[in-house]
């Protein structure tokens, strides 16, 4: 039996993954399942696979959960450090990171160490704490595998690929809600307007992203950390459908291309079983799409946010978690309707001229601290700026 963890098994990602395994049950051992606030779900989890170890991060959850499997045989921990006490000196075969926001970061690094293979749909943890990822990946021998749509894309065409064997390298957007909305209306935008996504069903920060672009400036970023890329090397391609997911464009003349249905299930599906002769249900080639992918690049006037790839450096540093943090309360802001849609970006690219944030240009990430400490000051800063 495969043994594995999920780390965020009630989000939308983790509940695909325990989806996946109840259908091939018996191939698999549920060690470990993680949750913040969801312990209904976490609970329901927990006894249809029979796990033995659970964590819920919220202290009133654990409380609740802790009363409710108190005669169950089931170890519930409130914290990450317990990591130690479940795995001992033991390694898994594979967890998945699925945990959303900076809260994914310490428990990804926390895990590496204990698991043969680590898929990672936690995108702060791979723009912000890369360098600390690649080092204990190294140090563990830990297989990662990106699980972003995008990314495993990538990951799947390269095949042992070497970056400087690569000309170029297009992700897709679909453009989200207002690819076709005529400039003025954008300063109208309400957040119920931004969250309705054409393809894909998602969490509303994520939703907020797309409809900004900030989604694929971070999916850049991420790219070239994974893929060790130039940002020279990097395109945004304009793809409404959400069929066509990466293409690459090799310096032998070759250029291959991957598609799959708007379904997160099929990259989740195959991190889990890899090069197994296991089937996933999918639909049937769409011809329609295939002769019409209508792709083009990215008007930088509707979405002004991908102009922040051009204030990037192709080493990693701090200034990619002024980005992520900002861009944060940002949305959070909007969501609540304290500021417009049109502010998210004007403001995104107001701060990251600041000459303090500039400067973090140069500066690598030794530690968690790091990253942590400078996505607190700089979320304090922001809120400062918007009241």
């Amino acid at each position: 039996m495969k043994k594995i963890a999920i780390f965020g098994s009630t989000g939308s990602i983790g509940s695909s993954l325990i989806n996946i395994i109840k259908k091939d049950k018996k191939n698999f051992k549920i060690e470990l399942l993680t949750a913040n606030k969801n312990y209904q779900k976490l609970i329901r989890q927990t006894k249809f696979f029979n796990v033995k170890n659970i964590i819920i991060i919220d202290k009133s959850c654990f409380l609740i959960v802790k009363k409710i499997l108190k005669n169950k045989d089931v170890n519930v921990y409130n914290n990450f450090d317990s990591l130690t006490k479940i795995f001992k000196h033991k390694k898994i075969d594979y967890v998945m990171s699925a945990i959303s926001g900076f809260e994914g970061l310490i428990p990804t690094l926390k895990i590496i160490k204990f698991t043969n293979t680590i898929a990672i749909a936690n995108k702060e943890s791979i723009i912000c704490g890369w360098p600390l990822i690649k080092k204990d990946l190294k140090k563990y021998n830990t297989k990662f595998i990106p699980i972003d749509s995008e990314h495993f894309s990538i990951w799947s065409l390269l095949n042992s690929a070497k970056a400087n064997n690569l000309d170029k390298v297009f992700i897709t957007a679909s453009g989200g809600p207002f690819r076709k909305l005529p400039l003025h209306k954008f300063k109208n935008i309400k957040p119920k307007n931004a969250l309705k996504h054409p393809n894909w069903s998602m969490g509303k920060k994520i939703s907020i992203d797309s409809a900004t672009m900030m989604n694929k400036v971070f999916e850049i970023m991420e790219a070239k950390k994974i893929f060790d890329l130039k940002y020279e090397q990097l395109a945004i391609l304009i793809h409404p459908k959400s069929y066509l997911h990466a293409i690459i464009k090799f310096n032998n003349g070759l250029t291959k291309l991957l598609i799959h249905d708007t379904n997160m299930s099929i990259p989740i599906f195959n991190s889990l079983y890899l090069s197994s002769e296991k089937k996933i249900k999918s639909e049937n080639i769409n011809l329609e799409i295939l002769n019409n992918l209508s792709l083009s690049y990215v008007d930088k006037k509707r979405f002004p946010v991908v102009q922040i790839i051009n204030k990037l450096e192709d080493n990693c540093s701090l200034f990619e978690t002024v980005i992520v943090s900002a861009n944060d309360v940002l949305v959070y802001r909007f969501l609540k309707g304290e500021i417009r849609f049109t502010d998210i970006s004007k403001t995104l690219v107001k701060i990251l001229n600041f000459k303090e944030f500039i400067k973090l240009k140069k500066i690598t990430p030794k530690k968690v601290e790091d990253i942590s400490d400078l996505a607190k000051y700089v979320s304090l800063k922001i809120n400062s700026m918007c009241v």
